[in-house]
């Protein structure tokens, strides 16, 4: 084996002995190691086995365990970091009462074996991951209330203000449209329709309420310490505080929303922290931004009815391919979202209290001296989160963060600079904020620290949706970093508009949804970035999210029987469009004919030729 990967093994293993007071290196079905194993169940101490015949190197892991202990053979017992031997040695130190001496040395160095910061998907998955590893865990979390007094239970941002609500009232968004198509389709109600904000929120507040009390009943049935406090490190004892000390620590303390650091932001806006428990319906709103967060909570606003004005620094879902970004916002805009771009507010003024009351919002342009003025009855900041790092003492500890944006850098094992501190989610540097990522990372984690396990979180081929009106979802790379890794020339880009067959009746949005796959021509024209707008974006694209994790071709895509009638099985059908350059080259000329070939040029808005774009991006 490589002396790089020697030393990573040889780096795992001095780690798990650091870290468990009981290890032993076994194999599943050794009679000697069965008996060691349950000679510490009937001691009733926790011991933590290491399953070489089960886990990847297994056998580079017993070759390094020779070199480093001299001893061969399974199991390999250690107790409070001192090498005990095989079977016999250990059964022999329990015999002569040496064995219950070295359990008591140093059983009571640290309060628990691992203490995550952090109640969120990630800290929660990576706690109960690590109490059924048999480890002493303790869950500290703790929600500051919002400028308007909001707060939550336990769960993070993902079930309380984030992905779970905000899925919910997408739904109900999409339940407008459903009842518009139905007409078409035969169903015959009522003219006038109207929507209940107060039914809506009570009933999604409830469904959060009962998966609050659903992960402090399973933190419960995992043993772990769930301690509803802020956590902090520090170096010295002081006031009425309680001190809780472990061999590790996790970092998963998420992010909030960021303001806007103009007079009356915090005094009179919201953010999405607020809008999901917001006792009144929001009426005439403002968005400030232009995040996943900013069109998501907009698109569904306007669905429901509102008068809705989405207010644009730059670009739109920045990081996010942007064709397709630029697409979804397109749609947002035919269907009664506003966009006030190129302008950020300097001023907000409450005119009026009220449930919602009114407010002044007074804007500059990003491009001159121009100044807007308009009335609303919320405004809601969703101008990017910031990483809940800079007030829990991390200088104390002497973990480095980004002095910039908080996040806090860490190698490929989710390792800060000190070697006992760990972080996940959200504030990492560099690394996806979505709950899938920091779920996998978690458990990754607790895995290699408590099992000798290896594998990595993989932080590339992430499937996600944004749930804008028109949903967009995507896995891989935007079109953007794929040119700057691989290079244009080497790229093969399939695209195709499509019009769902659900649509087709209502006769509404033809060749509005769009799929494009990035396909590498170096590797086999290995998929590298797959991107769908259309609905139900996040069903369509898990499917695929795992076909690119297996590494899948533009060939296989091709060779994969579609489902029809679906929108999914557009990506098996997507053919190079060869010959339309000459067509276009042809008809360039005449304006009448351009005009002609516009229908043509829908289903192909990007055609290279020559290592040049013939056509402008529409």
């Amino acid at each position: 084996m490589p002396p790089i990967e020697n030393d990573k093994i040889r780096s795992k293993i001095k780690d798990l002995i650091d870290s468990n007071a009981v290890l032993v290196f076994s194999k599943s079905y050794c009679p000697f190691c069965v008996k060691v194993k349950d000679l510490f169940k009937e001691l009733n101490v926790k011991c933590n086995a290491i399953e070489l015949d089960l886990i990847e190197d297994g056998s580079n892991y017993q070759d390094l365990l020779h070199e480093m202990t001299g001893q061969k053979t399974v199991p390999n017992v250690f107790i409070n970091k001192k090498h005990i031997g095989g079977c016999d040695n250990t059964m022999k130190a329990h015999k002569d009462g040496i064995l219950q001496k070295l359990l008591r040395e140093g059983s009571e160095v640290y309060d628990y074996d691992l203490i995550v910061i952090g109640g969120g998907s990630g800290g929660l998955a990576c706690s109960k991951e690590a109490a059924a590893l048999g480890k002493k865990v303790m869950v500290l979390d703790y929600v500051v209330p919002t400028p308007k007094g909001t707060t939550w239970g336990l769960g993070g941002t993902c079930v309380n203000v984030g992905c779970i609500p905000k899925k919910l009232m997408h739904q109900t968004a999409l339940l407008g449209t459903a009842m518009e198509d139905a007409r078409k389709f035969g169903w015959e109600f009522g003219e006038q329709v109207t929507h209940n904000w107060e039914t809506m929120k009570t009933a999604v507040n409830n469904y959060i309420g009962s998966l609050n009390w659903g992960y402090r009943v399973s933190l419960r049935d995992k043993n772990v310490n769930y301690v509803n406090s802020y956590a902090e490190f520090a170096t010295n004892k002081r006031g009425k505080e309680t001190f809780y000390t472990a061999a590790k620590f996790v970092l998963a303390t998420g992010e909030r929303p960021r303001y806007l650091g103009i007079p009356g932001d915090k005094e009179y806006c919201i953010t999405s922290d607020d809008l999901f428990s917001l006792p009144y319906c929001p009426g005439k709103t403002l968005v400030v931004g232009a995040s996943y967060v900013a069109l998501e909570c907009g698109g569904f606003l306007a669905s429901l009815g509102l008068d809705v004005t989405i207010m644009v620094r730059s670009i739109l879902l920045r990081g996010f391919d942007q064709d397709m970004a630029n697409r979804a916002g397109d749609y947002m805009e035919t269907h009664g979202v506003k966009f006030l771009r190129k302008f950020v507010p300097t001023k907000i003024e409450q005119i009026e209290a009220g449930t919602p009351g009114r407010i002044k919002v007074t804007a500059k342009s990003t491009e001159g001296d121009e100044i807007v003025e308009d009335e609303y009855n919320t405004v809601l900041i969703a101008v990017g989160r910031d990483a809940c790092t800079g007030t829990i003492g991390l200088d104390k500890a002497g973990v480095k963060v980004n002095e910039k944006s908080g996040k806090i850098p860490v190698n490929d094992e989710e390792q800060t600079n000190v070697p006992h501190i760990y972080a996940i989610g959200d504030i990492l540097q560099g690394k996806w904020e979505l709950t899938p990522v920091a779920i996998q990372a978690g458990k990754l984690l607790a895995r290699r620290l408590y099992n000798g396990a290896t594998l990595k979180c993989d932080y590339v081929n992430v499937p996600t949706t944004v749930f804008t009106p028109l949903e967009y979802g995507s896995c891989g790379h935007p079109e953007e970093k794929a040119i700057e890794i691989y290079g244009q020339e080497n790229l093969e880009i399939y695209h195709s508009l499509f019009w769902p067959l659900e649509f087709t009746v209502p006769g509404r949005d033809n060749n509005r949804c769009y799929a494009k796959v990035i396909c590498n021509k170096l590797d086999n024209e290995r998929v590298i970035g797959f991107h769908y707008l259309g609905p139900n974006a996040g069903e369509v694209t898990q499917g695929f999210g795992a076909a690119m994790k297996c590494g899948i071709t533009k060939d296989q895509l091709d060779n994969t029987i579609g489902i029809h009638p679906t929108c999914a099985e557009i990506f098996t059908t997507m053919e190079s469009p060869v010959l339309l350059p000459f067509l276009f080259m042809l008809l360039k000329p005449c304006a009448r004919l351009r005009e002609l070939a516009e229908p043509v040029e829908q289903y192909c808005h990007r055609i290279y030729f020559g290592g040049g774009a013939l056509l402008p991006r529409r």
